[in-house]
């Protein structure tokens, strides 16, 4: 359980949760339920609350979460939240918003779901995290994302004019200029390490061939890559409440 005492000796406890805000579910934990909580946000082919990564609806996400972790009502409270490649301070905003707690850390979702596959950070790492309207490609070197690239594809996109190989190809074409654009030792490191593959994605054999086959190298699926992201998101939020002096706004 993640509740010790505050900032300050003699401080207030400190409520700690950790989100990942998907397109087809929010994934959460807190101190106060066993393991990741996963909730659908989304309804049939229409998303309700989050479209391709981006928060679309701020007011109604806020009201499920608000009934999910009760954030507002600690005074002390942290909320590390995952983020997709290349979200801005708009998207920041939006999450202050919804939340509302004392601090709000963010990850990127990619390292988020290698930490949670308990990856070799140390090394450099090619993650694909393959979502229901997101793909998002990182290279992971010295621990952090170097490169990123995000496509407005998605598994709810196959059987609606994309096929498994139209998905794949983006992903591919996405993930070659990364490599293409300085191919030292570590991304060679990277592909010969192999590809990490997380999110649903992971849980689909055709789309792990199809994947290894186009990029020419091992693509490993991350266990329970569902939640992959935000038991990630747990572990750093572990490692921050260790340093509680890194723990900014």
């Amino acid at each position: 359980m993640m509740r010790r005492r505050g900032l300050g000796s003699g401080g207030p406890p400190l409520y700690a949760v950790a989100v990942d805000l998907g397109s087809a579910r929010v994934k959460l934990w807190a101190p106060d339920r066993r393991g990741p909580v996963e909730v659908r946000t989304a309804e049939g082919d229409r998303t309700v609350l989050v479209r391709r990564g981006a928060i679309v609806d701020v007011a109604a996400i806020a009201s499920l979460l608000d009934g999910l972790v009760p954030v507002r009502a600690h005074r002390d409270s942290v909320v590390m939240v995952t983020t997709p490649v290349g979200s801005g301070d708009a998207h920041r905003r939006d999450l202050l918003e919804i939340l509302g707690p004392r601090r709000l850390l963010t990850i990127d979702g990619v390292k988020a779901a290698a930490l949670g596959a308990r990856a070799d950070l140390t090394r450099a790492l090619l993650v694909v995290d393959m979502g229901a309207q997101l793909t998002e490609v990182a290279l992971i070197e010295a621990g952090q994302v170097s490169r990123g690239h995000r496509t407005a594809l998605g598994l709810d996109d196959l059987g609606s004019g994309v096929s498994p190989a139209d998905l794949v190809r983006a992903i591919a074409t996405a993930t070659i200029p990364m490599l293409d654009d300085d191919c030292g030792p570590q991304v060679v490191d990277a592909l010969d390490r192999g590809i990490l593959l997380t999110g649903g994605g992971a849980l689909r054999p055709e789309l792990i061939y199809k994947l290894a086959q186009q990029l020419g190298a091992k693509v490993r699926p991350a266990p329970a890559p569902i939640t992959a992201a935000v038991r990630g998101a747990v572990l750093a939020l572990q490692a921050t409440c260790r340093h509680p002096g890194s723990m900014n706004r």
